[in-house]
């Protein structure tokens, strides 16, 4: 149970590391308030016992109307945001239109971005506040296939450490959470988005899509050192509850691994190990 019980708003509850974080958090003894796209999946969380608004961040009237219930269901307070929800877009980046990057970017950094400045003049104005992006490895170092995604995370990095030197003195902590591979349907949800917007038929690449397809449609982990969704909610509740959190907090082996050969490496060394990544 936590000494200090705070109000928490998660978005992308439905599964994986939104709903991992959520039952950790109300285990111990904040109120957690989830969002999901789906009307089905809002009724499951609510079946749950969880108190849930249903949010799509690629529609700016359902970013406005959530926020007004939230609002009302907190009298105002928030202590904390969480901006978990988001996707993968996969494909190569000669092969992605512009209608994939917006759709992309629509959820991923549009919508979170409009959701964070709708919800940082209340915690301005009761003087204290944590906003806490799920960024990724794919944040700060590029994987091939993956365009879509690394430019979206790239520019969510971009955007939270620029708004942690702005609010510097408000009393609002920005926090950055960058996991590797984590048990969650992101891939199955990433298929999804491959068949809608990537042709490989008229592709360059259309046998690279072959065994990506495969991967995509791999169950259980996909690759190495693949952890738990908890693995990320015990990082957020630290970056939470911490009376000084940490800009960063690494997850999974290869993020951290990442980190280091990107301080040490020059970007030739780094790109072959880049390139031999699945």
């Amino acid at each position: 149970m936590s000494v200090n019980p705070q109000t928490v708003f998660i978005t992308g509850c439905s599964s994986g590391i939104g709903h991992a974080t959520a039952v950790c958090l109300r285990n111990r003894g904040h109120r957690v308030i989830c969002s999901a796209r789906k009307a089905d999946d809002v009724a499951i969380l609510l079946g749950q016992g969880f108190e849930c608004l249903q949010l799509d961040l690629a529609d700016s009237d359902s970013i406005r109307q959530a926020v007004q219930k939230l609002i009302e269901l907190t009298g105002g307070r928030i202590d904390a945001l969480f901006n978990n929800g988001a996707f993968g877009q996969p494909g190569a980046v000669e092969d992605l239109s512009r209608a994939a990057l917006r759709n992309q970017f629509e959820t991923n950094f549009f919508g979170t971005h409009e959701l964070t400045n709708l919800l940082i003049p209340l915690m301005r104005e009761q003087g204290h506040g944590r906003i806490i992006y799920n960024s990724s490895v794919l944040g700060f170092v590029a994987m091939k296939f993956r365009g879509a995604y690394n430019s979206s995370k790239f520019a969510l990095e971009g955007l939270a450490d620029t708004l942690r030197l702005e609010l510097r003195g408000s009393g609002i902590h920005i926090v950055l959470i960058e996991p590797g591979p984590i048990e969650s349907r992101f891939r199955q949800n990433a298929f999804a988005m491959y068949k809608q917007f990537i042709d490989p038929e008229r592709s360059a690449h259309r046998q690279t899509y072959q065994a990506m397809e495969a991967r995509l449609q791999k169950p259980g982990p996909a690759a190495p050192f693949t952890l738990p969704a908890t693995a990320v909610a015990e990082k957020v509740v630290h970056a939470l509850e911490a009376r000084r959190p940490k800009s960063r907090y690494a997850v999974t082996l290869p993020t951290h691994l990442f980190a280091w050969l990107k301080r040490l490496l020059p970007t030739a060394w780094l790109d072959k190990i880049l390139l031999s990544v699945e």
